[in-house]
């Protein structure tokens, strides 16, 4: 072997050993990213939710809303699911799913669930897939606040994983691996709305469908 092919080999060796360490080292990352989180949907029924609304499980651990007949519109506040617990810093992970023409909701920190809109955070959720131009209140967006940077929604039948981080008055949204909104609530609208509060999943009178369900609080 001449010493051209021998220096060749080395750093060809040496770039595997780069690589592999680099994967090693991400997924150390994830593994130490996964520590702290809390189940917050069972997978079998609401244990720790509070709802008026039709939610039920289906299998595989999909949380399913089926509107009864005649349950219609966003104002039916007691028909959303509410988490008995409430949080201040937390990073909030979960899966959607929604039919064409599908609308619901994610709300953080809500002081009142008998009046979210007013004393809470919504991060939308909508079928805005394809949509060039997205604001507040297209998926992903805080409505009334800021709307996402770029649109990630998924086509509808399509699951999506959103991630909603809140600590102090930043407000951070990562839909389908991508960071779309990173705000500070007190140079919003929003300014007013307290640190803490409960978490809420919106019954919109639609069909949806959510999993994987968890939160992790942030010390």
């Amino acid at each position: 072997m001449t010493r051209n092919r021998m220096l060749m080999v080395i750093a060809g060796t040496l770039v595997a050993l780069a690589g592999a360490w680099t994967c090693i080292a991400a997924e150390a990352k994830r593994g130490a990213d996964e520590k702290g989180f809390v189940t917050l949907y069972n997978g079998k029924d609401l244990t720790g939710w509070k709802t008026t609304g039709n939610w039920f499980a289906e299998k595989d651990g999909v949380l399913a809303i089926k509107p009864r007949p005649g349950e219609k519109g966003w104002g039916r506040f007691g028909a959303y699911l509410w988490a008995e617990k409430q949080y201040g810093d937390f990073i909030l992970d979960l899966e959607f799913k929604l039919p064409k023409g599908g609308n619901s909701g994610v709300f953080v920190r809500v002081k009142d669930p008998k009046n979210p809109v007013a004393t809470g955070i919504e991060v939308q959720i909508n079928d805005t897939h394809g949509k060039k131009k997205v604001g507040p209140h297209d998926c992903g967006g805080i409505i009334g606040t800021v709307g996402p940077t770029k649109n990630m929604a998924k086509p509808a039948g399509e699951w999506n994983r959103m991630i909603v981080t809140c600590k102090g008055t930043q407000l951070q949204v990562d839909l389908n691996g991508e960071g779309i909104v990173d705000v500070d609530l007190s140079k919003t609208a929003a300014r007013d709305r307290p640190l803490v509060g409960h978490v809420s999943l919106q019954d919109h009178g639609l069909p949806l469908w959510f999993r994987n369900i968890r939160v992790k609080e942030l010390k």
